[in-house]
């Protein structure tokens, strides 16, 4: 290896971690989560949740059982087909802004976002 290769190497990867760290730094705590159903265009919303407000919450006509305590929410119940491993169920906690627990089987979304977001971004389409 030449020195030439070492250095593009350090300079590539002092690139990624500092992409990461920013990153990192600039992500913001979400406000509350808006919950989705459907496919494609019939998507639409069936419940907004604070993350401030601990609680349980049947979802999906009892599908879906989502938790929201200590300002983060996960899914702790899914009665998804059994060959589905309930991916949803074994998701990380998430409170941070555009983070999201997906529920593909029931065709569920939870997805968190901050108070400057929802019916005013004009990326999100609540349906």
């Amino acid at each position: 290896m030449k020195i030439r290769d070492i250095i593009l190497i350090g300079v590539v990867l002092a690139i990624a971690v500092s992409s990461f760290v920013l990153v990192e730094l600039f992500k913001q705590d979400g406000s509350y989560v808006i919950v989705t159903l459907g496919e494609g265009e019939n998507r639409h919303e069936i419940a907004r949740y604070s993350l401030s407000k601990d609680g349980e919450y049947s979802l999906n006509g009892g599908t879906n059982v989502l938790k929201i305590e200590g300002g983060k929410a996960w899914m702790i119940e899914a009665n998804c087909p059994q060959n589905d491993p309930q991916s949803c169920t074994k998701h990380s906690k998430i409170s941070r802004v555009n983070e999201s627990i997906a529920c593909l089987p029931n065709n569920l979304v939870v997805t968190v976002y901050g108070d400057d977001m929802g019916e005013n971004n004009p990326d999100i389409v609540l349906g």
